[in-house]
């Protein structure tokens, strides 16, 4: 069967607008009009990949044991080691810095280690965890036939948790806003195999064309690394909701071709996710130690725009050849 490059191409995209959210905040940029008209649109990018995972998720059956240690082995372990990397290159460069200027540039705070689920030096990291979370918690959900539905209100616990501050240790208030899109996936999935072509390009441009509308009229934004919620939660939710079902189910139902570069990020995402964070951290603190800051430095901006993604492309066929790193480890055969 010919493979699909919709999903290739999203997760392409999404990892590029991902380079360009990190990138320009480290270039403090983020308060370009230009960047928050594109956040804008664009605030969705995080929660496709739940929504992806929840897409091709095809069953909760099978040994439960058998199933955490394999998804631990494919995230936790890449959480942990990716998180020392950062913190590794981190606090060697914040050495470096501090032969400069004789103290830390950066508050140091110990909360840091359990209030957030992110590592000093690789922040992003805490998608990893949430990732393994939601894929436990819909295992066992589906354990009990019918309860599923009950994750379609866990955006108002998502809500909740961060109209109280965002309680939760290691990030994971995100985790409830997370579930409830990687169920939408599934759900997604099921309903756009039962529809003919046509069908659902019709229904996925109609989806579009309502977000693209609410997103002005209701619109809400939605930061999952810290389960911050901008605006209308109803546009939240709703809008989040429109555009990863209208944009995957058109791109699904269009059969695409393969498209150079993006579709091999898209490809290999993983490697880029972990990544390009420590590398960004590393640009920024060889410039601080010859006393020399990347803010408002657009030629920075667009050094670090082409060499993380090209680092990172040159990085895959390493990464993944070691496991601890891909979390690609052999299957056990029967």
């Amino acid at each position: 069967m010919q493979r699909n490059h919709a999903f290739d191409l999203l997760c392409g995209i999404c990892i590029l607008r991902m380079l360009l959210n990190h990138i320009t905040s480290f270039c403090g940029l983020s308060g370009e009009s230009w960047w928050t008209q594109t956040y804008y649109w664009t605030f969705f990018f995080i929660c496709f990949f739940f929504f992806k995972a929840g897409y091709f998720n095809k069953t909760t059956g099978g040994d439960s044991r058998a199933f955490c240690v394999k998804k631990a082995r494919q995230l936790l372990v890449p959480y942990v080691s990716w998180g020392l990397i950062g913190c590794t290159v981190y606090f060697t460069m914040m050495g470096f810095a501090m032969l400069r200027y004789s103290h830390p540039i950066e508050e140091l705070e110990w909360n840091h280690l359990w209030e957030t689920g992110g590592f000093w030096g690789n922040r992003p990291v805490w998608f990893l965890l949430s990732f393994f979370v939601s894929y436990i918690f819909m295992h066992f959900l589906g354990k009990v036939r019918g309860i599923h539905r009950v994750v379609f209100f866990f955006p108002l616990v998502s809500y909740w948790l961060y109209s109280v501050g965002n309680p939760l240790w290691l990030s994971l208030n995100n985790v409830f806003m997370c579930i409830y899109v990687f169920q939408l996936g599934h759900a997604w999935h099921r309903t756009i195999d039962r529809l003919p072509r046509w069908s659902a390009i019709t229904i996925s441009i109609t989806l579009l064309l309502t977000f693209a509308v609410l997103n002005i009229l209701v619109h809400g934004e939605y930061t999952a690394a810290d389960n911050v919620w901008h605006g209308s939660p109803v546009g939240v939710v709703v809008n989040l909701t429109l555009v990863l079902c209208g944009l995957s189910g058109l791109l699904l139902s269009l059969h695409l071709p393969h498209i150079p570069v993006i579709n091999f990020i898209g490809q290999h995402s993983m490697v880029y996710f972990v990544a390009h964070y420590p590398l960004i951290v590393l640009y920024r603190f060889i410039h601080i130690s010859f006393g020399r800051s990347i803010i408002g430095r657009w030629d920075d901006w667009i050094i670090l725009m082409l060499l993380v993604p090209a680092i990172c492309s040159w990085l895959v066929p390493y990464v993944e050849r070691v496991p601890w790193l891909s979390g690609r480890f052999p299957q056990k055969s029967d």
